[in-house]
């Protein structure tokens, strides 16, 4: 009873201030006082008890201070729920808890990624980032497994929004640029790692990476007029390498085709059935040049390779002293015995 009798104690204090301020006219004061006594009786208030007063008043709050608080609380929730009901809901704050679990994931992905469990390093990263999206490592990370398992298109993207949370994350550079290179796109690689290098002018895997792109870049310029050249122009027999003529020539009648960088085998009947070889290798069984060829470590590599479906090293061959004295005994053994 006695909030019941709080409450009749202040609406009574109001109808005595109204009556005081002038708010009611001067001709129904008579009736409110009336009215002030019948409430007051009834609810077993007496405004004029001091410690009745002082046990109910709830000063120095006043029934119309009371009033507008409640006025006040009722539009805010009623602003708030429409906005509520119009607009989605925005996202909690980030909080202590979630860095910590975000952190535990990654040490779960990168745990996974040296185990070469790329799949569960890919989930694991994906977690931590659902749990903070705002930390550009773990895109970083995520664009590294997915670099490894093969999917260099989903490492670009992952390395590109690594970049848009954290533009100074070098390491995420450096994925970017190892992501377009591992596609063949050097010129894109070349450009990451300039960018990177903006970010750290002295990061040596950067510089490399920068250096690896553009030599790559400019073989590919330089290859593709070239290879037009070779395409419009008529087939011709190919002049000896670096002055090697007699071995060039030597090999492309072994049956290694297109000078000495041929791709082909070896046409073994070929060589059986071809009278300037045959002669040759009479003479160096007589000479015992054939014992000295067959004990060059480079011949031997070479019978290896070709036994194990390999193919030799043209450049090494060339430039061994015994073969170029091969290549000039051929040369001149099918000059004087033609073709």
């Amino acid at each position: 009873m006695s909030n019941k009798q709080r409450l009749v104690l202040s609406i009574l204090d109001f109808l005595q201030d109204s009556i005081k301020d002038g708010t009611v006219k001067q001709d129904d004061q008579e009736s409110l006082e009336v009215a002030i006594q019948c409430i007051g009786e009834a609810f077993g208030v007496d405004p004029t008890e001091e410690s009745q007063r002082e046990r109910l008043s709830v000063k120095p709050a006043t029934l119309p201070s009371i009033f507008d608080v409640f006025i006040k609380t009722r539009d805010k929730l009623n602003t708030s729920a429409a906005a509520s009901g119009s607009e989605p809901a925005k996202p909690k704050g980030l909080t202590a808890e979630d860095k910590t679990a975000a952190e535990a994931l990654k040490a779960k992905g990168n745990a996974a990624m040296s185990s070469k469990n790329y799949d569960e390093a890919i989930a694991s990263y994906t977690k931590a980032i659902d749990l903070n999206p705002t930390n550009a490592v773990y895109y970083s990370n995520r664009a590294a497994a997915h670099s490894s398992k093969g999917s260099h298109d989903e490492a670009v993207l992952d390395a590109e929004k690594a970049i848009e949370v954290d533009p100074t994350f070098v390491k995420a550079y450096h994925r970017l640029g190892h992501a377009h290179y591992c596609l063949n796109d050097y010129t894109s690689a070349a450009s990451a790692f300039r960018r990177g290098l903006e970010q750290d002018p002295n990061n040596a895997s950067l510089k490399s990476g920068l250096q690896n792109a553009e030599a790559r870049a400019t073989e590919e310029e330089t290859s593709e007029p070239a290879n037009d050249a070779r395409s419009a122009s008529p087939a011709a027999p190919a002049a000896g390498a670096g002055g090697m003529g007699g071995m060039a020539d030597m090999l492309r009648n072994m049956g290694m085709g297109g000078g000495a960088g041929g791709g082909g085998m070896p046409d073994l009947a070929s060589i059986m059935s071809n009278p300037a070889m045959m002669s040759m290798a009479q003479q160096m069984m007589a000479n015992g040049g054939l014992e000295r060829l067959m004990s060059n470590p480079n011949v031997a590599n070479m019978m290896n390779q070709v036994q194990n479906g390999g193919m030799p090293n043209m450049e090494e061959m060339m430039n061994d002293p015994t073969l170029r004295d091969l290549a000039n005994q051929f040369g001149a053994g099918r000059g004087a015995g033609g073709r």
